[in-house]
């Protein structure tokens, strides 16, 4: 891939252009692009299509890259290889994993999954169609590892009010007084090959799912009913990835929901993470305390890594005592005083939920 863009360094590429020049499906070019294009080694042109030129990078990125197959005579394009025979969408790297920079310029620290960096497992199961659902409490990084892997993303915020019209589209009235169909993100994420996240999906009506299902089976078409009753069918690299939150009020993984998604990842917060960020290390400990109680069912709330990460934020600011007083005020009121008396346990001193004094 790197070697045929830094052969036209001037030259903008279809991701159908390169899966015709290259003999590979459109969904692995696709994904190969966005990993060099997360590597600095390319960039993302344009989005309807997804186009892709080279960079000052690419050209030693090709260095290290196997020739690009020739076409057969007569221009032909070459029968693609086997799966079983096609490189993997990213080199195996001799050390740690780079951090990867997400759309809001937070880094991602990769972590293992399947003797692989998170985010290659991810590309590796989108490349091959196996949807995936990631499964796990608020605020232990499943939004981010989703983002960090396909930087094409489009991210539908589920919940209870979501309608079929806020996936596929409605209707919505112009200046003019008129009004125009307006397409949902489904409709775009399968037009233009994207990944679509489905966050907080068990939240979602089962009735207003059952419309992306057609999408995600071999038919791989919706039926725009609102619309003229217009088919739409996905494009190469289209793929559905979702997040469920077990225990948060009202989210239900049904059958149908779980029968689309073959792999099923459970996703925990990274303590060990936690502590290499510089977040104060009782603070780690403390959850990581709770967090063995909650797997042994004595609470049921551990603070994850968003809200370790909050914490240190506290602390620079207001100070740890404040810090860790918010921590236990933050906790569910069934399990406070539990989580009071680790904290007041762990810092040595009586430590209560935040709250305001007395005037001054």
């Amino acid at each position: 891939m790197a070697q045929v863009l830094a052969a036209s360094p001037g030259t903008v590429f279809t991701v159908t252009d390169l899966a015709r020049r290259l003999g590979h499906s459109g969904g692995a070019v696709g994904n190969a692009c966005e990993t060099l294009v997360c590597r600095g080694e390319a960039e993302r042109s344009g989005s309807k299509p997804r186009t892709y030129r080279a960079t000052s990078a690419t050209a030693a990125a090709a260095q290290h890259a196997a020739p690009p197959p020739q076409p057969a005579s007569g221009g032909t394009p070459p029968v693609p290889r086997q799966a079983s025979q096609q490189a993997p969408s990213a080199p195996p790297s001799g050390g740690r994993p780079v951090p990867i920079v997400r759309p809001n310029g937070q880094k991602y620290h990769p972590r293992a999954l399947a003797q692989l960096p998170d985010v290659e497992a991810l590309r590796r199961l989108r490349e091959a169609q196996v949807a995936v659902l990631l499964y796990g409490p608020p605020g232990t990084g499943k939004t981010s590892l989703i983002e960090a892997a396909f930087p094409d993303l489009i991210t539908v915020a589920g919940d209870g009010d979501t309608t079929v019209g806020d996936l596929i589209g409605e209707y919505t009235q112009d200046a003019n007084g008129g009004y125009e169909f307006i397409y949902g993100p489904l409709v775009t994420a399968m037009e233009e090959g994207r990944a679509l996240l489905l966050d907080d999906a068990t939240l979602i009506s089962p009735k207003v799912l059952a419309a992306l299902y057609p999408a995600m089976d071999g038919r791989r078409q919706i039926q725009v009913k609102a619309h003229k009753g217009e088919t739409v069918t996905a494009a190469d690299g289209f793929y559905v990835i979702a997040g469920h939150n077990p225990g948060v009020h009202g989210a239900v993984l049904t059958e149908a929901l779980a029968s689309r998604f073959s792999v099923q990842i459970q996703v925990g917060s990274d303590y060990d993470l936690a502590a290499s960020l510089k977040i104060n290390r009782t603070a780690v400990r403390i959850a990581r305390n709770l967090a063995t109680l909650q797997q042994a069912g004595d609470v049921g709330w551990a603070p994850q890594l968003r809200e370790l990460i909050a914490f240190q934020k506290i602390a620079d600011v207001l100070g740890a005592e404040t810090a860790f007083a918010n921590l236990v005020g933050i906790a569910p009121l069934e399990d406070r005083d539990t989580v009071a008396e680790i904290v007041t346990k762990a810092i040595g001193r009586p430590v209560t939920a935040l709250a305001l004094g007395r005037q001054l």
